[in-house]
């Protein structure tokens, strides 16, 4: 076998390794949105996250890839593996939407938002940053850097997300009518860890797998570099909430700190191939301290998110970008202005959107529960059992 021959196969397999990374990020959402949500609402989730997946991948292979990259062709790998890996990340920009409009959103408008995002919304992002860009020559050609999706893909799901807040609301007493916040505690926590541990190694190939190669020493260095950054970071974000938790509340929150290392994990995405190692401790730490106030920034605006995507996704996702132009010196040719016009120019498509689709599928058939179905739980009015039928359920 050829020199060109064992580099074909083995960043072919580099690639659908990385690709059974990222879907391991299936079950972790499935399970930290399970152990986050109350006993009633946990099979709605867990269908939700297994249309997502389904409904999502599929549409992504008939119709997406070709929107976003064109015509189905590698030299470098297998082209089959290349649409497994892109297949791989679209499911995950709807992931963050649902999980932040969880135990009040149906799940029929879901699946129809899921199928519109994954074959045209979320396409048209990826051609415009990764793909065949049908904004080159305009003015509103990017120049940003972001490898593997800080806004691409965080970002992305956090402006949807964003928008169906705004059209949905907040969760059933939720806000009292004085203004105060009514803690709904997670229902099974350990479930809520292993979702979150489930995601960070997901990440591994999430980043790692989008240097693109592996068959060389210097891509192999790159990769690990990508890796290693990008595990650093999530480091960095638990313990900065850690601290902060302690010191202000003088309570250790594992919900806080483990949003804090997905926070950490989220800001290093958009460039963890162009850092030291020590600089992902820095941009880490501030992604935790971002999740710490944007959860109370939400909370105070009244935009209820469980899982708390806002923070974690949205807004690391747009710090994660901004963080590129302010650190990034590798050579690669990246400002800050092309940072911030990327962050602008896709916030505002995908928002836009987003809610004008959410707006219409909402007048066909309404995305919200009624409150009599919120209040019995999603589990029997969605999916006509629930998943912890001898528990007494809390209201």
């Amino acid at each position: 076998m050829d020199i060109e021959s064992v580099s074909y196969v083995l960043d072919t397999f580099f690639a659908i390794f990385s690709m059974v990374l990222i879907i391991l990020m299936v079950p972790g959402f499935a399970m930290l949105e399970a152990g986050i949500v109350r006993t009633k609402n946990v099979s709605s989730v867990l269908m939700i996250n297994t249309m997502i997946y389904a409904l999502a991948s599929l549409c992504f292979l008939l119709f997406g890839y070709n929107l976003a990259f064109g015509e189905l062709a590698s030299n470098s790998m297998s082209k089959y593996a290349l649409l497994l890996f892109q297949m791989a990340f679209v499911g995950k920009v709807i992931n963050i939407m649902s999980g932040g409009v969880s135990e009040r959103a149906k799940v029929l408008p879901l699946a129809f938002f899921t199928i519109i995002m994954a074959c045209i919304l979320y396409p048209l992002v990826v051609n415009i940053t990764w793909g065949t860009n049908l904004l080159k020559d305009t003015i509103f050609n990017l120049s940003m850097y972001d490898l593997a999706g800080s806004t691409v893909i965080h970002s992305t799901g956090g402006w949807a997300l964003l928008a169906a807040i705004l059209i949905i609301g907040s969760r059933r007493g939720r806000y009292t009518k004085n203004g105060a916040i009514r803690v709904i505690p997670a229902s099974n926590i350990p479930l809520v860890t292993l979702g979150a541990f489930l995601l960070w190694i997901g990440w591994f190939g999430f980043n790692g797998g989008s240097i693109g190669s592996i068959a060389s020493k210097e891509s192999a260095n790159a990769v690990a570099l990508t890796i290693l950054n990008t595990n650093t970071a999530g480091l960095a974000g638990a313990i900065c909430v850690g601290i902060f938790m302690y010191f202000k509340y003088k309570k250790l929150d594992i919900t806080m700190v483990l949003n804090g290392a997905l926070g950490g994990l989220v800001s290093i995405t958009a460039a963890p191939n162009l850092y030291d190692m020590y600089t992902p401790i820095l941009i880490g730490a501030i992604g935790g301290a971002i999740v710490v106030f944007g959860v109370s920034f939400f909370d105070k605006l009244k935009l209820d998110d469980p899982v708390g995507a806002l923070s974690v996704h949205l807004l690391n996702g747009i710090w994660g970008t901004l963080a590129v132009g302010i650190f990034a010196s590798n050579g690669v040719d990246i400002t800050l202005l092309g940072q911030v016009k990327g962050i602008l120019v896709i916030g505002v498509f995908v928002f836009t959107s987003s809610f004008i689709v959410l707006y219409l599928i909402n007048k066909l058939m309404p995305l919200r529960a009624h409150n009599d179905e919120e209040l019995q739980g999603l589990d029997v009015e969605e999916c006509g059992l629930e998943a912890y039928p001898e528990f007494k359920r809390a209201f």
